[in-house]
């Protein structure tokens, strides 16, 4: 049966999911893909007299496939955001944005990845429960006519969301086989 094309009952699509993911596992761990460190954000918080400064707390590793990621476990996740683990350096408050986004880097330095690691934070497990995936809310939803789509680009909507297996399948080409652009 294929995502894109027979309207199908819930429980089936929630199989057809779990199956594309699956092999998806497979492909990645055979090749030995590259994955990416997930975190969460710990707030900063008193310790009696001292502030401990805000963290971003290892919780394990993923594959980054664009709008989603999936671990060795198989689950399905929708991306957050992501920084690059270094030095604070000087503040220069040229923005907001910025001030944050340098923050967040010396947070995943503080919770111990290593310099230049890339970390995944703000992260959602996917659910693939009936009523989340016709809700609409996750990247990963059922489309009107039953087939299994990924809105690859929220900014695009429902009109520019792509077959779930087909989306995936491309996604994991490249990181199996990058391509090699000079």
């Amino acid at each position: 049966m294929s995502t894109s094309q027979t309207p199908v009952g819930d429980e089936p699509v929630a199989a057809e999911i779990r199956a594309v993911v699956s092999r998806a596992v497979e492909r990645l761990a055979a090749a030995r893909a590259r994955d990416e460190a997930l975190a969460e954000y710990v707030e900063p918080r008193k310790v009696l007299l001292f502030t401990r400064e805000a963290v971003l707390r290892p919780v394990g590793r993923a594959w980054r496939l664009g709008a989603l990621m999936v671990d060795q476990e198989g689950t399905l996740y929708a991306t957050g955001a992501i920084v690059r683990a270094r030095e604070a350096g000087v503040r220069n408050y040229q923005s907001q944005s910025g001030e944050d986004r340098r923050d967040l880097r010396a947070a995943a330095l503080r919770g111990k990845f290593p310099a230049g690691e890339p970390v995944n934070h703000g992260w959602k497990v996917v659910a693939l429960d009936p009523q989340s995936l016709r809700s609409g809310d996750s990247p990963v939803f059922v489309a009107p006519d039953g087939s299994v789509k990924v809105r690859w680009n929220a900014a695009l909507g429902d009109g520019a969301a792509r077959d779930l297996a087909a989306y995936v399948d491309e996604r994991v080409g490249l990181l199996v086989d990058p391509l090699d652009i000079p």
